[in-house]
């Protein structure tokens, strides 16, 4: 039992999260080149380095330099094994993004120094906020103009409600960055050329009070320096671990992931900062990684085709005690029987790598032959315990979706099935109606793009969207109801899911209410159970 509990105890396992353009996908690449997981960092739309970033693997993510979906990265570091969860960056994949802070203990904020907190950081913010995970923020692409350092701070308190504690410190920006001021050794960080962030760069260390010092950062940046610190240490908020574990104070970073700047001293904190992996709530109380000997898991998000040559689906899911043995039958809740967990994998984005075994904390990708869904709890435990589920988000928009070649009925209906399981979209039909159309409904529009592009790649078929005019969807939750007698308003559509539970559409807020008013007793819910 101890060997697996000081495996546990080495893990860590965060999640990257920030706007789109932060800089996200950059510093996850820094994070691999210094573990040693890769030896040239790709830039993700830099010509220098032709490249394409190694966490992004769908054709549609490396033709627009976007993270669609979450990627799963394993690597080890200074006697550490780290998991890293890439977040998609994109508004329109936050419940992709929620799922994913689901299976992470804590994250990692990355913020563009121009631009302070912009809209997605907020939502996403809100969902670690919910969850009372550590923040830790990273303060990125100061090589080019940034903000004054302190509105940056105070636009983190203001906009997300969360005290900062400034770790280092930047000294200038833009071509006047010289590095990094660390406030607890009293030193000055100062980067070499890494390349154009390619290579690793050496780092000197000098006191603050040295005589050099003035030579190195000129002496106008070390009185402004001098300044800066003198306001910040009568001013910030103070280093207290427990608040930190508490989500209530996030530790504030500098640097600049695409040369490299600050990177490496950002991950040696973070990692003295945060916690092995934590309990999590179950149907039969906390589960403890450190006291619970039997394997545990649970599923946080299913990718279908990942590899093109097989068509294949995996179901990704959190480790949260035991230890995972290639193999080993467990106990799938949901289902109600014994399942053999096979193919189990790590993740280097694309590139995958078979493993044997794997611990708490830790991030498997296994094969899943279509019974596995979102949410789902395995265990080799007697207690037969269930992990609390993964709420579904509302979606916003739909569509009508019709395939082109009436021919390829069955590739459409598996196709846009497997894609709806692995809950990028939902799908639903008109009440009434067979699976000739299909009603999509998606929580960001750039998911009908990605839908239309990967039935077209990866099942070869053409299909055609037409946007429909509602916005709100609604559960109802009355056991017997004849839809037929159920007296609506003229923006009103009956649809039902694949479960075949009756829902309903509306295109405006109101019509909801008058519906409730023209039913008596109906009871409409805004999320569905999975």
């Amino acid at each position: 039992m101890s060997e697996i509990t000081n495996e546990i105890k080495k893990r860590r396992t965060f999640a990257i999260i920030s706007h789109p353009d932060a800089g996200k996908t950059t510093l996850t690449e820094k994070f691999l080149l210094y573990g040693g997981a890769i030896n040239q960092a790709g830039s993700v739309k830099g010509k220098a380095t032709a490249k394409h970033a190694v966490s992004d693997w769908m054709e549609i993510e490396k033709e627009r330099g976007i993270s669609v979906t979450s990627s799963v990265l394993q690597f080890n570091y200074g006697g550490y094994c780290i998991n890293i969860l890439d977040t998609p960056g994109h508004q329109d994949f936050s419940e992709d993004t929620y799922r994913t802070l689901m299976a992470a203990d804590s994250a990692v904020m990355v913020i563009d120094a121009s631009k302070g907190v912009e809209a997605q950081t907020r939502k996403l913010f809100k969902v670690c906020v919910m969850r009372h995970i550590p923040i830790f923020t990273f303060i990125n692409k100061l090589d080019r103009e940034a903000k004054d350092t302190f509105e940056l701070l105070d636009d983190i308190e203001k906009e997300l409600g969360i005290a900062t504690c400034p770790i280092n410190w930047p000294i200038g920006s833009g071509k006047e960055f010289k590095g990094v001021y660390d406030r607890a050794k009293r030193e000055v960080e100062l980067f070499s050329d890494t390349k154009k962030g390619t290579a690793m760069g050496e780092v000197k260390m000098i006191p603050i009070d040295a005589p050099e010092t003035e030579e190195l950062i000129g002496s106008d940046a070390k009185d402004i320096l001098a300044d800066e610190i003198e306001l910040l240490d009568g001013a910030a908020a103070e280093f207290d671990q427990e608040l930190v574990d508490k989500g209530q104070l996030s530790p504030v970073f500098f640097g600049s992931a695409l040369t490299n700047f600050g990177v490496e001293t950002f991950l040696k904190h973070f990692l003295k900062m945060t916690t092995s992996p934590l309990p999590r709530k179950s149907d039969h109380g906390e589960i403890d990684p450190m006291t619970e000997k039997d394997f545990s898991a649970f599923v946080f998000k299913i990718q279908a085709n990942m590899n093109k040559a097989h068509r294949d689906r995996i179901a990704f899911m959190r480790i949260c005690s035991g230890e995972f043995e290639a193999g080993m039958s467990v106990y799938h809740v949901q289902g109600g029987k014994d399942v053999r967990l096979s193919q189990p994998q790590q993740m280097m984005a694309s590139e995958r790598k078979m493993i044997d075994k794997a611990y708490g904390g830790d991030i498997i990708g296994v094969f899943d032959p279509g019974i596995f869904s979102i949410g789902d709890t395995l265990t080799t435990s007697k207690e037969k315990f269930a992990y609390e589920g993964i709420p579904t988000f509302a979606p916003e928009h739909f569509a009508r979706v019709r395939q082109v070649d009436t021919m390829k009925r069955k590739q459409f209906v598996k196709g846009i099935n497997q894609i709806a399981q692995e809950g990028a979209i939902q799908i639903f039909q008109e009440f009434n109606t067979g699976m000739e159309e299909i009603i999509v409904g998606v929580v960001g529009v750039l998911q009908f793009d990605v839908l239309k592009y990967r039935l077209q790649n990866e099942y070869n078929v053409e299909i055609r969207l037409e946007n429909l005019p509602y916005e709100y969807i609604r559960w109802i939750e009355n056991e017997e109801i004849d839809m037929d007698r159920l007296s609506g308003t003229s923006d009103m559509k009956k649809i039902m899911d694949l479960k075949g539970r009756p829902l309903l559409l509306f295109a405006h807020e109101w019509s909801i209410r008058m519906t409730e008013e023209r039913n008596e007793g109906l009871i409409l819910s805004e999320f569905g159970r999975s």
